[in-house]
């Protein structure tokens, strides 16, 4: 949709408001970092040996690029040669996608954003989705937040254990990759459920997508917990990536380690300082149909729900505390059902509850959380689990909580947005003129037309308060 915005408007777009620090050559770069790594720990091709099992998790299809430098494509086959050359054996090492609660990938999937060569030399059983309703999954006791700690049993049970990870901008917490892959890739559902709640995600501190709060230090816990109960440190790749997943450099360790070689980095390419500018009094944003979730994502009202709340948060520090949030979205009402069969069943359930909050506390959505066929059809037919709507009604209520006023364009199903505590309008200058009722004439505005669309987003900051 166009829109017509006035020139005092900050429309925020790559290459025009910020770019990317440069990028690096990734081979030379992982080889480096492989070779060389922090946090106290030896270089794979030293703690390789004859017989010893290895598993190497890897991020899913949702995030990290698909071209040929992508992180995934070029450091998975480094890896395994430095293995090999410490003497480990093709046969013992275990490929496993960290999907978490996604969906699991496809053959064709990982073909496509590992490439052929590797997915080759690991099918049939040596390359696997994790599962986390897996009845195999390591339990341990719970960490000191009260989190539950799982981990897929072949992670647990290897005796290098190995995680690849993106480090790029994220409003779960800060930065994705470092011990947040890890909590969220190979757990299970439970200890999932300790974070992506509003108990954690409604705080305060969730808001302007730092990595300092509840979330982050429960990811941290998580990990470091798990890694206690398997016996031994987990050996991370991560590289921080830029706008279109080009790996801008690449570091190898222990996970505090990446996470400290990362984040300055990845904050340099993230953290966006809009100079010269006040807190915006209105936030405008496109939401497109499909986005990295999957196809539906702007005619599923939970994922655009969780969408408007993952962008508000990144755009905080940019905005006064009551703005209004305009969004355009079709809403209409396509759920998805062959990759999200739980969530049109979950949304209607949510509207017989006050907001989401009472809903997500209820036995009601407990049970959705433990149904039995969406459960089975998350472990055998690729498709996301049913505690992943759960865990987006989370953050999608966030919007109608923060916001003066929360106004839907182009919405198909009026009675979706309502439901999320929206309100759905028939043009973007209705939207506007409804804005200005509520902040006054001739706001502030402050758009990011590409944030869902055009790469990596970022997070915003004004540059005058």
């Amino acid at each position: 949709m166009n829109v017509a915005l006035p020139d005092t408007a900050t429309v925020v777009r790559y290459g025009e408001t910020y770019t990317d620090p440069p990028s690096c050559d990734p081979v030379d770069a992982t080889r480096n970092a492989l070779r060389s790594p922090g946090g106290g720990m030896k270089p794979l091709s030293e703690i390789a040996g004859p017989g010893k099992r290895v598993a190497i998790a890897f991020p899913d299809r949702v995030k990290g690029g698909a071209h040929a430098k992508a992180h995934r494509k070029v450091s998975i086959p480094l890896v395994v040669e430095e293995l090999l050359r410490g003497g480990c054996e093709l046969k013992n090492i275990t490929l496993i996608c960290a999907m978490g609660l996604h969906r699991m990938n496809t053959v064709a999937e990982w073909r496509d954003y590992l490439g052929s060569e590797i997915v080759d030399q690991f099918l049939p059983d040596r390359i696997v989705n994790h599962d986390a309703e897996d009845p195999k999954l390591k339990r341990y006791n719970d960490d000191a937040y009260g989190n539950v700690v799982e981990c897929n049993p072949i992670f647990a049970d290897a005796d290098i254990a190995i995680v690849i990870g993106h480090c790029a901008g994220n409003p779960y917490g800060g930065f994705s990759g470092g011990h947040k892959m890890v909590a969220t890739g190979i757990t299970g559902w439970r200890s999932i459920a300790s974070h992506h709640v509003p108990q954690t995600m409604h705080r305060d501190d969730w808001l302007g997508a730092a990595p300092k709060g509840r979330m982050r230090d429960q990811f941290t816990s998580i990990a470091k917990t798990m890694e206690e109960n398997i016996g031994k440190q987990i050996f991370a790749v991560d590289a921080v990536i830029g706008q279109f997943a080009e790996v801008l450099a690449v570091h190898a360790g222990s996970l505090d380690y990446v996470e400290e070689a990362c984040w300055p980095l990845a904050g340099e390419r993230t953290n966006v300082t809009l100079e010269n500018t006040e807190p915006a009094d209105v936030l405008v944003v496109g939401v497109p149909r499909n986005f990295h979730y999957g196809p539906g994502m702007g005619s599923n009202p939970v994922l655009m729900g969780l969408a408007l709340g993952g962008q508000l948060s990144r755009c905080w520090n940019a905005l006064r505390p009551d703005p209004v949030l305009i969004a355009v979205a079709q809403l209409d009402g396509w759920f998805n059902p062959n990759w999200f069969p739980s969530y049109e069943e979950t949304f209607w359930q949510m509207t017989r509850h006050n907001d989401a909050s009472e809903y997500l506390a209820s036995d009601e959505a407990r049970d959705m959380a433990l149904h039995p066929e969406y459960r089975y059809r998350y472990s055998t037919n690729y498709t996301y689990h049913p505690f992943h709507a759960m865990s987006m009604l989370s953050g999608g209520a966030i919007p109608a909580k923060r916001c003066r006023k929360v106004l839907i364009v182009g919405s198909k199903e009026p009675l979706h947005a309502k439901a999320l505590g929206m309100s759905p309008v028939a043009t973007f200058e209705a939207a506007m003129a409804e804005a200005e009722r509520h902040v006054g004439k001739s706001p502030k505005i402050l758009c990011t037309p590409e944030c869902f669309s055009g790469g990596a987003a970022v997070h915003l900051t004004a540059g005058r308060v």
